[in-house]
């Protein structure tokens, strides 16, 4: 791609579409938020201003995020940001991308009844992404958002500050032994759940991203059951448990949590109709 050949956002939009056709199931959008993020604008700009002409720094820097898009390179990875539940979410390598599907989640845990005070326990936070996003919109909320890869909880924390949450706390912790005395009123986790033999692993943007985040032993149960037993421990009376797991793993999920003693028992589609989350309700 030459600068005298394409100048305008909409001839080098068109050249990006081309570009990523044959590596990318959404060249257009991808296209589109490299460029706007080169801009530095609203997606508006765009298709108000198409013969626009870039300048030769806003070029280079469209090409070469072209480049690395055509490479398999995430397109939150090359732009360093994602939005999840309508926030700009800082991403890095040393954690999982939010999905939109893990939305699911942060909207079932805002319909539950729960104290204006609740205390919440969000496992394995990653960005921080469920922590903060129930944070912003239950400002009174308790919220502790643990992890235990120091590298998550350093960019949690980042995002804690980016996003202005500062009543969020983040720990590092393997799973529960940092709050091994304290109680909740809601626990909710997406830990790892996919099966290591799983053939996806070496499909899309989940090259990209780290093993230890996506992957659990007991064909990808491992870990779901792991936090199903012990939350017990650690849930106040009419507390909930909100696990997010894959779409074929619903039925084995409200299992354990029935044969653990858990009540009201549900599955939550997500917005594909897909089976993404399952809660329980500990009256015990």
């Amino acid at each position: 791609m030459t600068k005298s050949s394409y100048s305008t956002i909409a001839e080098v939009l068109q050249w990006a579409y081309s570009q990523l056709a044959s590596s990318s199931d959404t060249a257009h959008v991808d296209a589109e938020v490299l460029l706007l993020h080169c801009l530095n604008k609203p997606k508006s700009f765009i298709y108000t201003w198409p013969e626009k002409a870039l300048s030769v720094q806003q070029f280079r820097a469209f090409n070469n995020m072209v480049l690395k898009r055509q490479q398999g390179v995430p397109v939150a990875h090359i732009i360093g940001e994602r939005e999840f539940w309508s926030l700009p979410f800082i991403v890095n390598e040393s954690t999982l991308i939010p999905r939109p599907d893990t939305e699911i989640l942060v909207e079932t845990a805002l319909n539950l009844t729960l104290s204006p005070h609740a205390k919440v326990l969000d496992l394995g936070t990653g960005t921080g992404a469920i922590a903060l996003s129930l944070a912003s919109e239950r400002p009174d909320w308790k919220v502790t958002a643990i992890d235990k890869v120091d590298e998550a909880v350093e960019l949690a924390k980042a995002n804690r500050q980016n996003l202005n949450l500062p009543q969020v706390e983040i720990l590092q912790s393997d799973w529960f032994s940092a709050v091994k005395d304290r109680d909740f009123d809601l626990i909710v986790s997406n830990p790892p759940y996919i099966d290591a033999e799983d053939e996806h692993l070496n499909l899309g943007d989940v090259r990209f991203e780290p093993q230890s985040a996506l992957t659990a032993g007991e064909h990808g149960y491992a870990d779901l059951f792991h936090i199903a037993e012990h939350a017990r421990e650690h849930l106040v009376h009419g507390g909930y448990l909100l696990l997010e797991h894959g779409f074929e793993q619903a039925i084995k999920v409200r299992e354990k949590l029935i044969e653990l003693g858990y009540q009201q028992v549900a599955t939550v589609r997500d917005f594909g109709s897909n089976d993404r989350c399952t809660l329980g309700h500990w009256l015990s």
